[in-house]
C-alpha cells in the first residue's frame, strides 16, 4: 500500500488526535527503519522510548512467538507463568515486594494514585488524600493523570471538571515542602521530566524531598514510565539519586513494543491492595509479559554501562554543535536546546533520514534504542550538526 493511500485511510477513519510526521513505518531492524516507499531512517525516537532494543529484535520475537503458540490471554482469574516470572524479575532487580501489571504508563500512574490514597486512608482515615506533583511534569492522558500533570497547557477547559486532590510545586525541595499539608498522602516525581523538557531534577532537592516524605509518612512515588528500564544508564533513574521510593511506576520500554505497565510496591506499601481493590482485564497479559521477561533479563550491568558511555559520547559531540545552547538528560534520554525551533529541526532531520522527537521548552528530544550502534550515532550527529548549525 502506497504512503498516500495509508495517509488517506488514516485521515478518513482514525480520530484526528495526532499531528503525524509525513512518513509511514513498515519495517526495519534495530535502530534502522524503512517506509513503504523504501525510504530508510535512523531512529532516535524508539517509538517514544518503547523499542529499547530497536525493531525486529530476535530474542524478544522468540519469546513472544513462543508464548503465542501457548495461550494469548487467560485473564487474571488464573495464574500464568510469564506474569509470575516477570514480577519476580522486577522484584529481584529492584527490591520491590509486589507488582501490579496494567497496559500503559497512565494506568500504572492511576494505580499508584489509588494505592497512595488507600494507604493513607487505611492508616489515618479520611481527609489525607492530596498528592503533590511538579510543574512541567507529565503523568498521562486519563483525567486523573492529566490532572496530576503539572502543565496548564494540558488542562484545557473542554475537559473540565478535572479531578481534585492534586497540588503543584516547582522542582525544588523548598517548593515541595511548602506545598505539603496535613492532607498530603504522596509526592509524585519524574526524576527526568521527559515531555516537560528533559529536565533533570537536582540531587540535593530529590534527596531532601525523599527525607521529607519519610519523616512525615508521605509516600514517595517515582514515575519511571519513560526513564525506566535502562534508559538513563541505570535500571531505574532513582538509582542515580540513592533514594528508596515507596512506589515506582513504569511502562514504555518494559514491554519492548507491546502494551505493558507496571506499578511496583516497596516496603510499607506491600499489602496496600487486597482482592477487588484494583484490576485490569489485560494487565499481565502472558504475551506482553513473556516479551518483557526477555527485555528485563538483558538489562544487565554491561549493557547499562554501554548506555552510559553512549550517552556521554552523544552529549560531548552535541554540545560542540554551533547554535546548541544546552544538552540535558542522562544516558540515552537527551534534550537539546538550540537557537532554532525544535519542530523545524525535527522536520529537516526527517527529510534527511533521521527521526527525532521534541519536548516542551523547544527542545529536540533524543531517545534511541539502547543498542544503537556507533555508526548510527555518528550518522545522527552528522545530520543534527548540518540541520542545527546551517
Amino acid at each position: 500500500m502506497a504512503f498516500e493511500e495509508i495517509k488517506e485511510k488514516d485521515s478518513r477513519f482514525i480520530a484526528h488526535t495526532y499531528s503525524r510526521f509525513q512518513t509511514d513505518i513498515c519495517g526495519g531492524e534495530g535502530a534502522r527503519l524503512r517506509s513503504e516507499d523504501g525510504k530508510e531512517y535512523v531512529d532516535f525516537g524508539a517509538g517514544i522510548a518503547v523499542n529499547i532494543f530497536g525493531v525486529n529484535d530476535a530474542a524478544w520475537k522468540e519469546a513472544v512467538i513462543a508464548q503465542l503458540g501457548k495461550v494469548q490471554h487467560a485473564s487474571n482469574l488464573y495464574y500464568t507463568r510469564p506474569a509470575a516470572e516477570l514480577a519476580a524479575l522486577l522484584c529481584e532487580k529492584t527490591g520491590a515486594k509486589k507488582v501490579f501489571f496494567s497496559n500503559s504508563g497512565a494506568e500504572a500512574n492511576e494505580c499508584a494514585v489509588k494505592a497512595a490514597r488507600k494507604y493513607s486512608y487505611d492508616k489515618y482515615g479520611a481527609g489525607r488524600h492530596r498528592i503533590v506533583t511538579l510543574k512541567n511534569s507529565f503523568h498521562g492522558r486519563t483525567l486523573t493523570t492529566l490532572t496530576a500533570t503539572g502543565q496548564e497547557s494540558m488542562h484545557p477547559a473542554c475537559f473540565a471538571p478535572y479531578m481534585g486532590g492534586f497540588d503543584y510545586a516547582d522542582a525544588t525541595a523548598d517548593a515541595v515542602r511548602a506545598a505539603v499539608t496535613r492532607e498530603t498522602c504522596a509526592v509524585m516525581l519524574e526524576l527526568i521530566q521527559g515531555e516537560g523538557g528533559v529536565n533533570v531534577l537536582g540531587q540535593e532537592d530529590v534527596r531532601a524531598i525523599a527525607a521529607l516524605c519519610h519523616a512525615r509518612d508521605i509516600l514517595l512515588i517515582v514515575d519511571e514510565v519513560q526513564t525506566g528500564n535502562g534508559r538513563t544508564g541505570r535500571l531505574y533513574a532513582y538509582e542515580h539519586y540513592g533514594i528508596g521510593p515507596d512506589i515506582v511506576t513504569t511502562a514504555k520500554g518494559l514491554g519492548g513494543g507491546l502494551p505493558l505497565g507496571a506499578t511496583m510496591f516497596f516496603g510499607k506499601c506491600e499489602n496496600v491492595f487486597g482482592a477487588g481493590d484494583h484490576g485490569s482485564t489485560f494487565g499481565g497479559n502472558p504475551i506482553a509479559c513473556a516479551g518483557a521477561c526477555s527485555i528485563v533479563r538483558r538489562l544487565d550491568k554491561n549493557l547499562l554501562l554501554e548506555v552510559q558511555g553512549k550517552g556521554e559520547y552523544l552529549r560531548t559531540h552535541l554540545s560542540r554543535i554551533k547554535n546548541v545552547l544546552s544538552v540535558t538528560g542522562l544516558g540515552l534520554m537527551l534534550g537539546v536546546g538550540t537557537t532554532k525551533p525544535a519542530k523545524e529541526i525535527a522536520q529537516k532531520c526527517l527529510e534527511r533520514g533521521l527521526l527525532v522527537l521534541t519536548a516542551k521548552g523547544d527542545k529536540v528530544r533524543l531517545l534511541p534504542p539502547l543498542t544503537v550502534k556507533k555508526d548510527e550515532m555518528d550518522f545522527a550527529l552528522q545530520i543534527l550538526n548540518e540541520v542545527i548549525s546551517e
